[in-house]
């Protein structure tokens, strides 16, 4: 029900809403009230933002899947490569309303793993692609290669990622996520047959975004 990644962060919550709690006993009632309200709202949503509802991967194979929840804010070429030809950009924005525990988008060995320092700009301002804390990610199967990236927002200033150089991952699998708000960008290569759309809502391990 609750993703492992949040429990440090649920607990603190929780510490601190009992000590606002009992704190609220020596206010006037009304005041009392107030603070016992707010102590919950605070519980209430730190528990919602932190569930990690079931996910089942289509049983289809050559294909790439949204590693985040969220809605599609960009679908753009890219700069074009060696070949000619050009790559996607695919950047989902997530709200802290979305379930934020982020899936493998395609099956296949981990080959660059890159933390990099930024800033912390709006998610949803395009300057944040390029200048926020992120942690690049590729995943190469011998036939495809996908990069994304996990990237930090206003709100969002910590960013988890369990995934290890090298390793072989399945797709729709749960590898991190990124507290409350942010985006995730992934650039999908010219081989890729692009589905995802401005505007449309995606489901982390569940969506598909290209086919290869």
């Amino acid at each position: 029900m609750f993703t492992s990644y949040g429990y440090s962060t649920m607990i603190k919550v929780l510490l601190l809403c009992m000590g606002v709690s009992a704190a609220a006993m020596i206010f006037p009632f009304g005041a009392e009230i107030a603070l016992l309200l707010l102590a919950a709202a605070l519980l209430l949503f730190t528990l919602y933002f932190f569930r990690d509802p079931k996910r089942t991967a289509p049983d289809e194979k050559r294909i790439i899947l949204a590693p985040a929840d969220g809605k599609i804010v960009l679908v753009e070429k890219q700069a074009e490569n060696s070949s000619g030809k050009a790559s996607t950009l695919v950047s989902i924005f997530m709200s802290p309303f979305n379930v934020h525990v982020n899936r493998i988008p395609l099956s296949g060995k981990v080959t660059h793993l890159r933390y990099r320092t930024g800033q912390f700009l709006m998610a949803f301002d395009p300057k944040s692609m390029e200048s926020n804390e992120r942690m690049e990610i590729a995943i190469n199967n011998r036939e495809i290669e996908v990069r994304f990236s996990q990237v930090s927002g206003f709100l969002a200033r910590r960013i988890v990622c369990q995934l290890q150089k090298g390793e072989n991952v399945t797709i729709g699998k749960r590898f991190g996520m990124i507290k409350f708000g942010s985006r995730v960008d992934l650039i999908l290569p010219p081989s890729a047959t692009i589905l995802a759309e401005p505007g449309q809502r995606t489901r982390a391990g569940e969506t598909i975004l290209a086919r290869y």
